[in-house]
């Protein structure tokens, strides 16, 4: 926060101009738009097919040949186009889970591309620049919904099955147990998926053996991102539930909310605590060095929804005592948006930075340094310390 600080980022060439954050922001529309257009070039020779031969028993017959004959660059593209059709929608919307989704899928066809096993010249290159586009803005795909995340995952996951049933029933006989039905398509792409291999049905050609395997690749794929962007975070939410305990909302009125942990904050709640006064504190974990008998909730000081947990329309003031100013600024700017009027406190340790916390119109600054050297200087030069005194110094700060 401080001036230099400012200024260098002014002067700075490497600081952002306009036009390179307004791309930035519209980054993840671009990805998405280039992420369909590819699909759809993956699903034109299908389409193709269909739009001239028409939806026939013998044109059924062909599509199996299509999709099977060469399947690494045919069938897997085919598959590949669809799931990108898909997660261009995720992408659209900043979901963390179609970007990895799509990110793995593209460096699967990348690696086939290189391995000469698929033979699509410029869909190769066009996966390597958006690839790369996916890296450099994956900030860009922040979103994790678990809503979202959990619709993306059940939709690949029917994906998947749809590919593995279709897949085997088409190459039945290609099988040492001829598929000859859905149930027992379905018994195989789980038991396929799932890696477990009983041995009962196995491929017996090449072509069948491909099949597996893109079957096995993408079953993985799609499971590890499920459990890594939908069973993980609930697993975590669990976790730190346990560990620093529920998110709680206190109903409460006329107290005091400190956020923070410093000494000042403590040495604070416990001359309000002889008082009489009700305080809370907001902290973003638990500590040992807050009392025992303290009331705390956990979370973030600067959300507003933190401070209604902690009642903060209700409250006497909110104090942001913490020793980094530019968050103690942030707390009395989420406190001014409540729909109550509590007074703020506003805790500034470095003197540079007081004319900008006084920016946010606090009620009250307190600035100890200051406070500490005029009283110090009053002290030294036989000036009178007394209450007013010190009162008027305090209150003086925020002139």
């Amino acid at each position: 926060m401080s001036d230099g600080h400012e200024q260098l980022m002014q002067r700075s060439p490497l600081a952002p101009s306009g036009m390179t954050a307004r791309f930035r922001q519209l980054s993840h529309f671009l990805i998405a738009a280039g992420v369909l257009a590819m699909g759809l070039i993956q699903l034109g020779s299908l389409w193709s097919d269909l739009r001239v031969n028409g939806l026939s028993i013998a044109n059924l017959q062909n599509l199996s040949n299509i999709l099977l004959s060469d399947l690494l660059s045919g069938a897997h593209r085919t598959v590949s186009g669809v799931f990108m059709v898909i997660m261009s929608i995720g992408l659209a919307l900043r979901s963390r889970l179609a970007w990895v989704v799509v990110t793995l899928l593209m460096a699967i066809n990348i690696a086939l591309w290189l391995t000469a096993l698929d033979t699509h010249v410029l869909l190769g290159l066009l996966e390597v620049v958006l690839l790369v586009a996916l890296y450099v803005f994956r900030g860009q795909f922040n979103h994790t919904s678990v809503a979202a995340a959990s619709i993306f995952s059940v939709g690949s996951l029917v994906l998947v099955i749809a590919y593995g049933v279709l897949g085997s029933v088409m190459m039945g006989t290609q099988f040492s147990e001829p598929i000859k039905d859905l149930g027992t398509a379905f018994y195989f792409t789980i038991v396929t998926m799932s890696t477990v291999g009983y041995g009962d049905i196995y491929p017996t050609t090449s072509g069948a053996r491909l099949y597996v395997i893109s079957l096995i690749i993408l079953g993985l794929t799609v499971f590890a991102t499920a459990i890594s962007t939908v069973l993980l975070p609930f697993l975590q939410n669990r976790m730190r539930n346990f560990l620093v305990g529920k998110k709680r909302t206190m109903k409460m009125s006329g107290h005091y909310v400190i956020a923070s942990r410093s000494n000042l904050a403590i040495n604070t709640y416990r001359e309000l605590h002889k008082r009489g006064k009700n305080v809370l504190f907001i902290l973003d974990a638990k500590s040992d060095d807050i009392p025992d008998d303290a009331d705390v909730i956990v979370g973030n000081p600067t959300d507003i929804d933190t401070l209604k947990n902690a009642s903060g329309a209700t409250a006497e003031a909110i104090m942001a005592l913490g020793e980094d100013d530019a968050t103690n600024a942030f707390v009395v700017l989420a406190a001014k948006e409540l729909e109550g009027t509590p007074k703020t406190v506003v805790a500034v340790n470095n003197t540079r930075n007081l004319e900008k916390v006084r920016r946010v119109q606090p009620d009250f600054v307190f600035a100890p340094t200051i406070v500490g050297g005029e009283l110090l200087a009053m002290a030294l030069t036989g000036e009178e310390v007394s209450d007013k005194n010190l009162v008027d110094r305090l209150i003086n700060t925020q002139k």
